[in-house]
This record gives C-alpha cells, structure tokens and sequence, in this order.
C-alpha cells in the first residue's frame, strides 16, 4: 500500500528540506487551502483560545490529564539500574530525548486527547523542548480545545503545519520549525508513509495509521455493545477498519445489520469460527491496534493475546475509555505493526545506555573468552587490549 503513497510524498519532503518555511507556505495552501499568514502559533492566540472553551471541557481535559499522567508515571521505567556483581558494577541508564515533535492530527476532526496521549509521557520523561504540529482549519486556526490542551501540557511551541509537510519540518527544521530528535503521533496513510521516509535521519515511535479495532466475542456477547465498538472505530476515518471474530453467527449477523443501517458500506469484516481458542489465532496474526474480548471468561482469553496495541476487556471496557480518560495511551501501531512496537509511553521518550566498572579481578576472570573470542574474529587488537591490562 504505500510504495505508491512513498512516490507521491517523497518529493514534499524533499521540498521542505530545500525550502524551508517558503515551502510550509505554499503546501499548506495546496493541501489545506488555506494561506497562513504565520506558522508559529502565538501567545495572544493561545489565551484567545481559553475564552472560546467551556470551564467543563477544561475540567474535562485536566480529568483525562490526572488519569493519564498517573498511570503513565507509574508504569515509567527507572532511570537508573545499577547491580553490583561483587567484581563489577553493570547497569542502565535511562536519559530522555533532547527534543520530540508532536503530530496531532486535523481536517476531518480535531484531536486535543491526542495532546494529552503524547505530551504527558514526554514531560515525565523530561524531554527538554517539546514542539507540536497540527493543520489549521480554513480560517487558519487551530481547534481552540486542542490549544488548550496543548497550553495545558506544556508545549514549547506550536506549528499550524499538517499533513507531509509537517513531519518534514520536524524531522528536518526550517527557519521556523525546530529540529527534533524524535516525531511521535498517529495521522492519516501520508503522514504515517512521511514518518517511515524520514526515519532514517529521525526517530520515530511507529507506524500509526488509520485506526482499527478487533473484537473477539461468544455468544453472551451484547450486539448492541459489540455494534458501538466497531462503528465507534469507523467514524475515525473512511479507511478505518473494524473486525469481529466470534463464535455466533447470529451475533455477527446482528452487528452487522446494525452497522448497515447506519453505513451504507462499512469497512467490516466478521468471521465466524469454531472456537474462541480459533479467534484468539486470528487475531493474533491480524496484531489489531485496538482488541476487544467480550466473553465469559475474557482474563483467559487475555493470557493467550500475543499480538494487540491495547485490549478492551468485558462489559465496561469501552475502547472510547481508552481513547480520553482511562490512563492507557491511544497511540497505538496500527496495520499489523502491533506484532513488533509498542503504544507511546514514557520509554518512547527516552533511550538507554548501558555502563559497567570492572576490577582486575573481574578483568582477570574474563580475559580468557575475551581474547580467544576477539582472535576468532580476527580482532587482534581488542585481544591486546586486554592482555596489556593484565601484564
């Protein structure tokens, strides 16, 4: 699917490296249609944004924030481990990133919990400068609720930039755009197939597309409950993707008559098997972005989940939980990628080093693998280097 895509966004990166802030201008105006007068968004447009926001949405966001930040914190790796063998001294070290840019995605809706999902593991990381990307609106605006949020969370400085381009400028800077070390954040298949072109020169936390979820469900499942989990996916986007893999084919036939109702051609799937041993198989080759079990005994079907971004678990688990006010994170890797990364956490935001302190004796005791281990691959010079040690 994207080496087609690839063809058409290598040239847009390519503009913004030789371009710079001139080429954010004019792609912002052909993609968006709009003409931006500034790409940073300024402080008197931040505080503008406050008066157009409710006080129960605020609450709302600082909830999601207290829950989001406390699972987040508790879940952090240590900074430090540090293990003392008698002999030497090994350890590992965690240090934050310098610098990471947001991409929070626009056009079709505004995302202020995609904010809140990637700022607060970066801040209790402790990234030193956060920057934000998001597309302006046709007026060139930002969704006032996503400013707050942004505002809320501490960015550094915030790009009315989408799309391409934005992950460009971030991977490369413009005069206006900074630099960063790493661009964390979910978007539509361009922005996802710009953040794999560019990965060679900028990290990246993974490929997050279009959003997808996959429910796994007997035949105590509620088709009205399975019905709302895929149908709230599909909203997302037109080429978001729902699945259903359950042992009833009443239940599937149900779901899928609801969804048919509400959506002309719903991008949906359902599959109905032997057994819930059977789903769980299938689900773990498809490694969806968001699973959900509803069955009697859903910790037992758990234990046997290899492959998932997050999982929905029983009746009062709505995947919506996850997406606000839960604490888990919602950008998540999409497209089957579950199989090999992780949702974004405070780790995505950070990298380790490892360090160790030997005494001769430790010395002494390893130098023998070392050497004939170095001389087997012809390394003669790492051999020396510990044998000069030891005379």
């Amino acid at each position: 699917m994207y080496d087609e895509i690839f063809d058409k966004i290598r040239p847009i990166i390519e503009k913004v490296r030789k371009e710079g802030d001139k080429a954010l201008f004019e792609l912002t105006e052909r993609f968006d249609g709009v003409r931006i007068d500034s790409i940073k968004v300024s402080k008197e447009e931040i505080d503008q944004a406050y008066e157009l926001v409710d006080d129960d949405l605020i609450d709302s966001l600082e909830v999601a924030k207290g829950s989001i930040e406390k699972f987040h914190y508790i879940t952090m790796p240590e900074r430090d481990v540090r293990i003392d063998f008698g002999d030497c001294i090994m350890g590992k070290k965690f240090i934050p990133l310098d610098s990471a840019g947001l991409y929070i995605p626009g056009g079709r809706a505004s995302y202020p919990s995609t904010v809140l999902m990637s700022a607060i593991p970066a801040n209790l990381a402790g990234v030193e400068t956060v920057v934000a990307c998001t597309p302006p609106d046709k007026d060139g605006r930002i969704n006032a609720l996503t400013l707050v949020a942004m505002d809320i969370c501490g960015i550094d400085e915030i790009y009315r930039i989408g799309g391409a381009q934005a992950i460009a400028a971030m991977a490369y800077g413009t005069e206006t755009v900074k630099k960063v070390d790493k661009i964390v954040g979910p978007g539509n298949v361009y922005v996802t197939a710009a953040k794999l072109l560019v990965q060679k020169d900028v990290g990246i936390d993974m490929p997050a597309g279009p959003s997808e979820v996959l429910v796994i469900a007997d035949d105590s499942a509620d088709p009205e409950i399975v019905f709302l989990e895929c149908i709230s996916q599909l909203e997302h986007d037109p080429m978001a993707r729902a699945f259903l893999i359950t042992t009833s084919s009443k239940l599937a036939e149900e779901v899928e008559k609801r969804l048919r109702a509400q959506i002309s051609n719903p991008n949906f799937r359902a599959e109905v098997v032997g057994s819930i041993g059977e789903a769980v198989e299938i689900s773990n080759r498809i490694a969806p972005e968001h699973l959900v079990i509803l069955t009697n005994s859903h910790w037992q079907v758990f234990e046997k989940i290899r492959h998932a971004g997050s999982v929905f678990l029983g009746n009062n688990s709505p995947v919506a939980a996850g997406d606000y006010a839960s604490g888990t994170n919602h950008i998540l890797p999409t497209g089957g990628y579950a199989r090999m990364y992780s949702g974004v956490s405070v780790e995505t935001f950070m990298k380790s080093l490892t360090y160790q302190e030997l005494t001769q004796e430790a010395l002494e005791r390893l130098s023998r693998a070392v050497i004939n281990l170095a001389r087997a691959e012809g390394l003669e010079w790492h051999a020396k280097s510990v044998e000069e040690r030891l005379k």
